[in-house]
């Protein structure tokens, strides 16, 4: 039986009007298992999309949440394991993850589909949390935080690309919108809620809790997520898994990797720097960055920082923006706890419960900016008013003191969360809509890499400067024979200050003070910079014609989609279909010659098979 006209509504009545709605309408609906499998994103039924919304975005929030679950969870770690030097590895593992390897996936939604491929993240990140809930060393718990990232890194990207194919350009604000929800509650809950689960069933219980939501958001993506998308792209999965770009990959992973140990090594364990642990890693990160680089300039195929994006304004100050902000973001989130542990000598639950405000703060901003831009059509006025609130925050924090009022212990925070999350919704849209849309997937594989480096740093920086200025601060306070000893074991487990005699607990409070303000002062530096590096960003309309495809460098051909298959006029969808192979066209058509060596493209992460 046809399927009623209520049951293709979109997710938002009013997004009912998006481009192909009319012509899926009068599509002949699918009779057999085959004509199913082909139905394309704008021809699924309604509760199937809510399905397939439903499953991505509770993995979503259960990555967002596990990037900032470590930070009331801290002290518990470090104090079992006595490693509390170590602790911010726990959250560079999980975002170093997650920034180096989440381009990767966006080709694999190509090879595997972007069903297989979301999958594939969810049970990455579901293995590696399983693995934190039963580590019995911070070594192991780290490389299971690693493992846990590469996972969340994936499931970042694909439900953002998933949710790009079901929606129109300006209903994708609104959409993207709903989703930051989910992304942002999770991200400011996960203080909170590893906080409160800490204090009542021990830290292991805050991974192991999430297993089933887990099996939860797989299983509801394995029976609705099924679509194909418009582009066909004849290749074999071998000849596609040849073309990802590895080198760039591993080598932006060692770059990284050596910058982060560099840090630890110099600023959290005091080594100086004669000690190979210091100079090694500073060469290795020089030697890797340039390694990449060679690697996106000349040998990767299809390369996965997208070289053709670079010589381009917009993206390119979108993703300034994306670094810094995320930058800010991760400074405050994961040493806003610290602060009322360490100066206020709070309970971890209660610390976390300040981050509470935060989270409400980032989701209705991000749902409000979603709104705005599906009512007006624009994004760049809510950059601009919205954008000097990060800033606004960030210095309210840094003048925080044991004796403020409570009003300003609890809201000060909140400019911050709201701003940022308009500011990283108008920067998807805004690079979105100046991209053709055959390349959604490879710009938002973009700015998710500038963002995920972003939240790196922001944790791997902040940590080294506070470890640096801490170390400072104590010497300068405590000086008595024993010095060392009581430094080295305040710096290494943030709990014994509330066991401390008072006048070192006193002298100990006052540093973490004095650090976590440098802390936050950083923060409304990157956030300012942010929004400097966005000012030249054009206003364009949502509803106006978009750009057409310059980033293929390869002949295309005409190629079949699965408008042709649901009866669409393929006319409405030229912008969107992929080269196909030079060996044949899935019409049947002649192949076409090219003269000369092949040259390089860019990847259009473009799957057209999601069984």
């Amino acid at each position: 039986m046809p399927e009623s006209a209520g049951e293709r509504e979109p997710l938002i009545e009013a997004v009912a009007s998006q481009p192909g709605a009319a012509m899926a309408a009068v599509s002949p609906p699918p009779n057999t298992k085959e004509d199913k499998r082909r139905v394309g994103p704008l021809e699924i039924s309604r509760s199937t999309r809510y399905g397939i919304l439903a499953g991505i975005w509770m993995a979503t929030f259960l990555c967002s949440l596990n990037s900032t679950l470590v930070t009331t969870l801290l002290p518990s770690i470090s104090s079992e394991f006595n490693k509390s030097h170590q602790a911010h590895w726990l959250g560079t593992a999980y975002l170093l993850a997650t920034a180096t390897f989440t381009p990767l996936y966006g080709r694999l939604c190509n090879v595997m589909g972007r069903r297989n491929a979301n999958q594939m993240a969810v049970y990455f990140a579901a293995l590696g949390t399983a693995a934190c809930g039963f580590s019995g060393t911070m070594e192991s718990l780290i490389a299971a935080r690693f493992l846990s990232g590469l996972g969340g890194g994936g499931i970042f990207t694909t439900a953002t690309i998933i949710t790009s194919d079901m929606y129109s350009l300006r209903s994708r604000g609104l959409t993207q919108g709903l989703a930051s929800v989910f992304n942002s509650l999770g991200m400011g809950l996960g203080g909170p809620l590893g906080g409160y689960i800490s204090d009542r069933l021990g830290w292991r219980w805050a991974f192991l809790l999430q297993l089933p939501l887990f099996l939860i958001s797989a299983a509801l993506t394995s029976v609705n997520l099924h679509y194909v998308t418009a582009g066909q792209v004849s290749r074999s999965k071998k000849e596609v898994l040849k073309r990802i770009d590895y080198g760039g990959s591993l080598t932006l992973l060692g770059a990284v990797l050596s910058l982060l140990i560099f840090l630890s090594t110099r600023y959290s364990e005091e080594q100086p720097w004669s000690s190979p642990s210091v100079f090694v890693p500073l060469i290795l990160t020089g030697v890797f960055a340039v390694a990449f680089v060679v690697f996106e300039l000349h040998v990767a195929v299809e390369p996965v920082l997208a070289p053709a994006l670079l010589k381009q304004k917009i993206p390119v100050l979108v993703g300034i923006s994306n670094f810094l902000v995320a930058t800010c973001n991760f400074m405050v989130n994961y040493n806003f706890p610290t602060w009322f542990q360490t100066v206020m000598l709070t309970s971890a639950s209660e610390a976390g419960a300040h981050l509470i405000p935060n989270a409400f703060s980032v989701s209705f901003g991000s749902l409000f900016a979603g709104w705005m831009m599906h009512r007006t059509g624009r994004y760049k006025t809510l950059n601009l008013i919205f954008g000097l609130f990060p800033f606004t925050a960030a210095i309210l924090l840094s003048c925080m003191k044991a004796d403020s009022p409570s009003f300003q212990l609890w809201f000060s925070i909140i400019p911050m969360g709201f701003g940022n999350a308009v500011v990283l919704q108008t920067m998807l849209i805004a690079l979105l809509a100046h991209l053709p849309e055959s390349q959604v997937a490879v710009g938002t594989g973009f700015g998710q890499v500038f963002r995920g480096l972003g939240q790196v740093g922001g944790v791997a920086v902040s940590a080294a400067v506070f470890q640096s200025i801490l170390n400072t601060e104590l010497h300068k306070r405590i000086q008595t024979p024993d010095a060392e000893k009581i430094i080295t074991k305040i710096r290494h487990s943030a709990t014994v200050v509330g066991n401390l005699p008072p006048d070192l607990q006193r002298a100990a409070r006052d540093s973490y003070a004095t650090a976590l303000r440098v802390v936050f002062i950083m923060a409304a530096c990157a956030t300012f910079l942010a929004y400097c590096a966005r000012l030249p960003i054009p206003d364009k309309p949502l509803d106006g014609a978009r750009p057409k495809s310059q980033l293929h460098a390869e002949p295309r051909v005409q190629a079949a989609s699965y408008g042709a298959v649901a009866g669409r006029d393929e006319s409405t969808d030229s912008s969107e279909s992929a080269a196909t192979s030079d060996d044949e066209d899935p019409e049947g058509l002649p192949p076409v010659k090219t003269v000369g060596p092949r040259p390089r493209r860019l990847s259009t992460y473009e799957s057209t098979d999601q069984s």
